[in-house]
């Protein structure tokens, strides 16, 4: 389970970056299923680049419904 603090961080990251705020309100708008094929393409696309543990780290807390929720309730729905 990733804690509160974790998620407030990528919710600030989000809301200081236009476009990582775009990217996660997408990514938080697909059902759980959808999102966590999404996510694990994703994962194995950034694995073979060498992304570093935190950016895997942060896509692996995307899959939580909680997460997704709660950023989801903080960024707003996707534009569109």
């Amino acid at each position: 389970m990733i804690n509160e603090q974790y998620v407030e961080t990528i919710i600030r990251v989000a809301e200081g970056d236009a476009s990582i705020a775009r990217v996660l309100r997408e990514i938080c708008a697909l059902t759980g299923e959808v999102r966590a094929g999404a996510l694990e393409l994703v994962g194995a696309h950034l694995r073979t680049h060498a992304a570093g543990a935190d950016v895997l780290q942060c896509v692996l807390a995307l899959r939580e419904d909680a997460v997704a929720r709660r950023i989801a309730e903080r960024l707003g729905p996707p534009a569109g």
